[in-house]
């Protein structure tokens, strides 16, 4: 499998978990998607889980921690590669978001800060050092896309412009959907909330990863056997057929199995 070296800037490059009980969400995804999971202990900030394929020599995927609050719901974050996070940062407040974590240096890994969109999406960055972001990207049992949902997509258009610099793409899957774009390489999607409560489910502004499966039906069928939920049932889409899932705790992921291969995503 290829495996990646680095993320350019403005590109998604990790996701983690903030889980309620890590024993448990990491039992739960090694058996979803065959992951091996290892902690490490950070100096100040405790332990920090990272999921890889294969084994402990794995590349990494994705990461996983402890809620830090009782009273926050289990869910995903997805981050985005910075060179300069306080200038980001600077940018996401003019731009009329929020930091609700300030730049922290994670060990020798990197460094992050988490933010909100204007709408109130989670999102982080982050300035790597011996950790890149996830190690391999794009393949099975890997993240292979980043989505957005909102309910004002004209200013979620508005707001990651400034910051990331991102262009637009309209496209018209089952509903209406905006690709991200950095270039000639989509970043990631975004799709209206009024839109996806009349095929999926309810939910407030979010970022979520979707993982390539090479079973979307499977993957949602174990998904309800170990004890997850399916918020929306294996669909087709042009790029594939993708399900929108969550898992014990209440954390939303979703899952797509590719349609084709068509080469680099900057050629799709």
């Amino acid at each position: 499998m290829p495996e990646v070296t680095g993320h350019a800037a403005g590109r998604p490059s990790w996701a983690e978990l903030a889980s309620p009980d890590v024993k448990a969400s990491g039992e739960f995804y090694c058996r979803l998607f065959g992951w091996y999971v290892y902690t490490l202990t950070v100096p100040e900030l405790g332990d920090y889980d990272v999921f890889t394929l294969g084994d402990v020599q794995g590349p990494e995927v994705a990461g996983m921690q402890s809620l830090a609050d009782d009273a926050q719901p289990p869910s995903w974050t997805c981050y985005f590669r910075t060179d300069d996070i306080d200038a980001t940062l600077d940018t996401i407040k003019a731009a009329g978001g929020r930091e609700l974590v300030p730049p922290t240096d994670v060990s020798d890994l990197g460094q992050m800060a988490l933010c909100t969109d204007t709408e109130g999406a989670d999102f982080a960055l982050w300035v790597p050092g011996n950790l890149k972001g996830a190690g391999v990207v794009d393949e099975p049992s890997a993240m292979c896309w980043v989505e957005l949902a909102c309910r004002d997509t004209e200013e979620a258009r508005r707001f990651y412009g400034k910051v990331f610099g991102w262009q637009t793409v309209e496209r018209d899957y089952y509903t209406p959907y905006t690709n991200f774009k950095v270039g000639d390489w989509s970043v990631g999607g975004m799709v209206s909330i009024e839109q996806l409560s009349r095929y999926a489910y309810e939910a407030e502004p979010h970022w979520i990863p979707y993982f390539w499966v090479e079973d979307c039906d499977a993957t949602a069928a174990r998904t309800a056997e170990l004890g997850g939920r399916v918020l929306l049932q294996p669909t087709d889409i042009e790029p594939g057929r993708y399900s929108v899932l969550a898992d014990p705790a209440g954390a939303r992921l979703a899952v797509i199995t590719p349609a084709r291969d068509d080469g680099p995503r900057e050629a799709r």
